[in-house]
């Protein structure tokens, strides 16, 4: 097992373990996975495991074509999922998928994150649209999802949950939190007149100033 390996095993451990304690994911569901930096290959959570007992050996890796190249366990059934967005976004090094309770509640209503708050629009690029609907760990679930993930950092899966994706896991998860937070807002204002969506001007720059502006540089 190289070095990266190693380190893309561990990501995935810890990133699974903050997940469940965050509430993101309740026993088994929800899956992630963390490019290999420098190969054109990808470790994701093997399926039907509990993440408080997951080792390091059980992290799958695979190529690009979803070959298994280490690990003693199957991987996720939502990887070709996974591959489908790397293969079509070259900028996602990470992504995961939660069943968070009110991103779930937007999923079975089918309903998107709105355009209104700012660090909504700020992470992930505008609203959080919805996905068409396919079977779970079905070949053409990754090509719906590519699609409505364009030009975004999140996408809802219709009656199943949030998918985020991000240049690191590390921010892979602050997207998926932001995106849990928006949902419970939006319902919330549902009760008091509705989400007010922003402009589409005001959320490019948003976005702009968030990539290129935000934080200490």
């Amino acid at each position: 097992m190289s070095l990266k390996h190693q380190i893309a095993r561990k990501e995935i451990i810890d990133t699974s373990l903050t997940i469940l304690k965050s509430s993101l994911v309740i026993g088994t569901w929800g899956n992630l996975s963390v490019r290999i930096a420098g190969e054109e290959l990808v470790a994701i959570t093997p399926t039907g495991v509990e993440y408080e007992k997951m080792l390091p050996e059980n992290i799958p890796i695979v190529d690009m074509e979803g070959n298994l190249i280490d690990g003693n366990m199957k991987p996720s059934i939502e990887l070709p999922m996974h591959l489908e967005i790397y293969k079509n976004r070259p900028d996602i090094n990470a992504i995961v998928h939660t069943h968070s309770v009110h991103c779930t509640a937007m999923a079975i209503a089918r309903k998107p994150i709105p355009a209104s708050c700012e660090d909504l629009v700020q992470i992930v690029g505008g609203d959080v649209r919805v996905s068409d609907y396919r079977l779970p760990g079905s070949d053409d679930l990754g090509q719906v999802v590519v699609e409505a993930l364009r030009d975004r950092q999140a996408v809802i899966l219709s009656n199943h949950g949030l998918l985020a994706a991000g240049s690191t896991l590390k921010e892979t998860i602050k997207i998926a939190l932001i995106c849990e937070k928006s949902a419970q807002a939006t319902i919330m204002a549902a009760n008091i007149g509705g989400a007010i969506e922003l402009s589409r001007e005001d959320c490019e720059f948003m976005r702009d100033f968030y990539l290129n502006k935000y934080g200490q540089r």
